[in-house]
């Protein structure tokens, strides 16, 4: 099948998770993505954990690209790395700001040889203002962006998310634009400049913080595993775990009402709307539980489900994955990898008129298509 980026080129001078997971959607859909390495190889090449001695983050989040090695300390690797920046499509960057300009790879210079060139560059804190050089992870940007300070058990302490977000929205964001930006090159034959940054990137996806703060002027309080807005709306105890109920309207509420065997609870003036319900949560609390305690989660979750409110029990990672819808929608794959053989992958999630586009390789070889690069653009490797 074809797919959208075919026949766009892009090269990646990323590293780690923000940069590699923005090109590696991109390679799902299609774009031819060189990824360029010191030779010593992205530092995730070295993080575990470790498959035949192959990193699972590096695999996950490297498919479908092409690996070359440079050392841009060497005058004539760099001028390799420079000139094959001035012909591609796309440059992807997350270096420290300004280190790209003094390598001779930075957006102005780039862009002046190639006004087409579309060039991301992506960073803890953008290419400008007072943070700008302040070293970044995610949990720095966790820490700083407001997320950290809105999460955690109640009267609990503040607590990192499972996942590194501000560095996958950062990616995700990365991707986004740069297709947008070739769009835009479509209709005006004029590349961009594109600045993510992963505290503004996450800082955005804070809805529920900025409806709290922004309108009601008030900071958004730790509530553990419920909704900080509606009610009932998060866990509820089980006789054997914990089952999700998410009910939004007084509608559904009635319906859960009827289930639990106290249908009289619409008329409480304490459960007379979704707001006053989340100002009595405690008193919802207990009428739920005191239903859903006598159950099983299986129990509870086919109750639920049978008058149509949404549900779920609590799976882990390896449930999820090995669910008869996730199967169903392939939620995984297998490419071919140079050492592993079969790699497992997770790709990009979006169907295109009911075909699912994936990169057709695993992650590269460190440097293993170097020769085949150099070819392409019809240069030559001096020692």
């Amino acid at each position: 099948m074809s797919k959208p980026l075919d026949g766009i080129r892009v090269l990646d001078l990323t590293r780690v998770l923000s940069g590699p997971y923005c090109t590696a959607l991109l390679a799902d859909l299609g774009a031819d993505v060189i990824k360029l390495e010191s030779p010593a190889g992205d530092e995730y090449r070295h993080i575990g954990p470790f498959k035949q001695g192959e990193s699972a983050l590096f695999t996950l989040n490297n498919r479908g690209k092409r690996s070359m090695t440079l050392d841009l300390k060497v005058p004539a690797d760099l001028a390799l790395a420079q000139t094959i920046a001035g012909r591609v499509d796309v440059v992807v960057e997350n270096f420290r700001p300004g280190v790209a300009e003094r390598l001779g790879l930075g957006a102005a210079a780039l862009r002046a040889k190639n006004p087409r060139l579309i060039y991301c560059s992506i960073s803890g804190f953008g290419q400008e203002g007072p943070f700008r050089d302040l070293p970044a992870y995610d949990v720095v940007v966790q820490a700083m962006s407001g997320l950290m300070a809105a999460t955690g058990e109640e009267g609990g302490a503040p607590l990192q998310t499972g996942e590194a977000l501000g560095d996958l929205i950062a990616g995700l964001f990365a991707s986004w634009s740069i297709m947008a930006a070739l769009v835009q090159r479509d209709r005006t034959g004029q590349g961009a400049a594109l600045d993510v940054a992963m505290y503004d990137a996450l800082f955005s996806m804070l809805t529920t913080s900025h409806a709290l703060n922004l309108y009601a002027g008030v900071l958004p309080e730790r509530v553990g595993n419920r909704h900080p807005l509606s009610t009932p709306f998060g866990c509820f105890a089980t006789r054997d775990g914990q089952v999700v109920i998410a009910v939004l309207n007084n509608k559904q509420f009635a319906r859960l009402a009827d289930l639990i065997g106290h249908p009289e609870a619409v008329n409480d003036p304490r459960f007379a709307s979704d707001e006053i319900r989340t100002e009595h949560e405690p008193a919802v609390r207990a009428l739920v539980e005191g239903w859903s305690s006598q159950l099983s989660t299986q129990e509870a979750v086919a109750a639920l489900s049978a008058v149509n409110l949404p549900t779920a029990p609590i799976w882990d990672i390896a449930q999820a994955r090995t669910s008869e819808h996730a199967i169903a929608r392939g939620l995984v794959s297998e490419l071919p990898h140079p050492v592993l053989g079969r790699a497992p992958v997770v790709g990009q999630p979006v169907r295109f008129d009911g075909e699912k586009p994936l990169a057709a390789t695993s992650a590269p070889r460190l440097g293993g298509d170097l020769e085949a690069i150099l070819e392409d653009f019809g240069l030559e490797k001096t020692e």
